[in-house]
């Protein structure tokens, strides 16, 4: 497996795109809500992208082998649809949750990252899934630090989804990221501690936890891209690029409008300085 270290000037690039993939979110934030769809959301991404921040939406006719060319700018999956969920005319209903996949390429570097909107009033339920999402996704992140493993933010993700009765999706996973949309290695939400490849400084990946409110299986629509869940449960995800440094970890995909990082990690950091 080979896995590239960033060098300092390529960090830098790499906060750039990150900080950029994030603000277009920022930017959709208000947009989301009952009525519009999600083809005007896609619309106005790119134009976000293209003629604000100077980017190349990496999802735009993505061909990985075996699939034909995704055909929009950004992924936007609701309800039960786990990931990769192609823009539509379908205006999103009051108590819709929608995750919203952002990739940009910035002089030729991506940034990666997504988020869960709740569209008006969203159920109890379904709060509690994109909140829980959220918190195991970070419960990953804060494990990275040289010297851990792969297999250690597997665990703690898969841990905490799983004692609080959600389930956590096995074929998809988070990945290296650089000039190429998808590098070595991939990053499992689930596994043993101790486990896969060492972390050291200058590695960048996603960590991107799927989970949903049902049973893990999955299945995938006619389309070639959309995934679902069997069952048909809701399903979360949330989406950050993470650098190992020297020390521990920074966050690449943080912008003014991001979510608040959750207490405990806070908490983690304050201790730790």
């Amino acid at each position: 497996m080979s896995i590239t270290i960033k060098t300092g000037a390529e960090i830098d690039a790499m906060r750039v795109a990150g900080r950029l993939a994030s603000e277009v979110l920022d930017y959709l934030t208000p947009f989301v809500k009952p009525g519009v769809t999600t083809e005007e959301l896609d619309r106005l991404a790119h134009d976000y992208m293209v003629n604000v921040q100077g980017c190349v939406p990496a999802p735009l006719n993505y061909a990985p082998g075996g699939h034909k060319p995704y055909p929009k700018s950004i992924c936007t999956s609701i309800n039960h649809q786990v990931c990769h969920g192609i823009p539509n005319d379908r205006p999103l209903k009051d108590g819709d949750i929608v995750n919203i996949d952002i990739t940009v390429i910035k002089d030729g570097w991506h940034g990666d990252t997504s988020r869960m909107f709740i569209c008006g009033n969203g159920s109890i339920a379904a709060k509690r899934l994109c909140a829980f999402t959220y918190e195991a996704m970070w419960k990953g992140i804060a494990k990275v630090k040289p010297g851990a493993r792969l297999g250690d933010i597997g665990h703690t993700i898969q841990t905490f989804a799983e004692n609080n009765g959600f389930s956590v999706v096995r074929e998809f996973c988070g990945h290296g990221i650089g000039r190429k949309f998808h590098e070595e290695p991939q990053v499992l939400h689930y596994g043993r501690p101790g486990t896969l490849e060492e972390l050291k400084p200058g590695m960048i990946f996603t960590i991107e936890p799927m989970i949903n409110a049902g049973k893990r299986d999955i299945k995938s629509l006619g389309d070639g891209w959309t995934i679902v869940t069997k069952d048909r449960s809701l399903s979360a995800q949330w989406e950050h690029t993470v650098l190992v440094t020297e020390t521990g970890y920074e966050v690449l995909t943080l912008s003014a409008g991001s979510p608040p990082i959750p207490d405990f990690v806070s908490a983690a950091q304050t201790a730790s300085a």
